[in-house]
């Protein structure tokens, strides 16, 4: 063969070669159960503690200790017997509703206006609702405290709920306003021009699309409202006492199992709010919050 065909047969192999796609390298094995262990690990380190605590809370001894030798209900019992801890529980659940609904009387009005607004301010108003739980809770607790007892004379269950709704706001305000910001105009365009008027718009198009945000917010603020104690604190009375200011006045005095007995009910509640909002909206479709 002559050195002119070498040259021509050469680069049409060579560009055959390069066009060729580069083979991926299989993973081996033991990066695979160093994943799988690492996971493994992940999820002990989440769970661990929870399932600690819920074994703990049927233990037959009088004091915390692991593990545990013979098991019984009677802290469950003790739960029903210290009326503190009924009487705040109670409290904890309305002041949660109540909170959540205020929260989102005032947040969803809030997040359209912002979500529609072309004004300057719009974006350091939408900034501005995030510092409830931007700023440190005790230093907001302490600053409601002296607002609110100018305000209402005295610390009392209106100011309790006042303090958890101005935390409640921000969650249920930024998800509506995320919903509503990736929602096209023309979809309200639409129904404006088909007739209906803002309350109808509003009423049969806006708030069946932003009904994700309101759902995942209130839940936020819910589940946030139960575990609050830096705010709860500064607002405590005979009468207004939530769950976790009662354990932490109780743990102060003494600490047996029945503190994991409620730590247990408490969660127990958190995870029946979720299972009734998957068993009667879905939580698949709070995805779009």
């Amino acid at each position: 063969m002559s050195y002119a065909k070498i040259a021509r047969v050469a680069p049409a192999g060579h560009k055959a070669d390069s066009a060729a796609p580069p083979r991926r390298r299989a993973p081996a094995n033991w990066e695979r159960r160093l994943l799988g262990v690492y996971v493994a690990l992940f999820v002990l380190f989440i769970l661990g503690p929870i399932v600690l605590v819920v074994v703990v809370s049927f233990t037959s001894a009088s004091f915390i200790a692991f593990p545990i030798e013979s098991y019984s209900v009677r802290w469950y019992q003790r739960i029903v017997e210290y009326r503190p801890f009924l009487d705040s529980l109670v409290v904890s659940l309305k002041l949660a509703a109540s909170s959540a609904l205020l929260g989102a009387l005032i947040g969803v009005p809030a997040a359209l206006a912002l979500a529609r607004s072309r004004t300057r301010s719009a974006g350091m108003l939408s900034t501005l609702l995030l510092a409830p739980i931007s700023i440190p809770a005790v230093v907001l607790g302490f600053s409601l405290l002296y607002y609110l007892s100018a305000l209402i004379h005295g610390v009392s269950f209106l100011s309790l709920l006042i303090a958890h709704t101005v935390l409640a706001i921000p969650y249920i305000t930024r998800t509506v306003l995320s919903v509503y910001r990736s929602m096209s105009p023309d979809l309200e365009e639409a129904a404006a021009v088909l007739g209906g008027n803002r309350w109808q718009v509003l009423r049969h198009v806006t708030l069946p699309l932003v009904k994700p945000g309101i759902f995942a917010g209130a839940v936020f603020a819910i589940l946030t409202s139960l575990d609050n104690l830096p705010i709860s604190f500064f607002f405590g009375t005979a009468t207004t006492n939530t769950l976790p200011v009662v354990m932490l006045s109780y743990m102060q005095n003494q600490f047996d199992p029945s503190i994991a007995a409620i730590s247990t009910v408490q969660m127990m509640i958190s995870v029946l709010v979720l299972l009734l909002v998957n068993r009667y909206y879905g939580i698949a479709k709070l995805n779009a919050a």
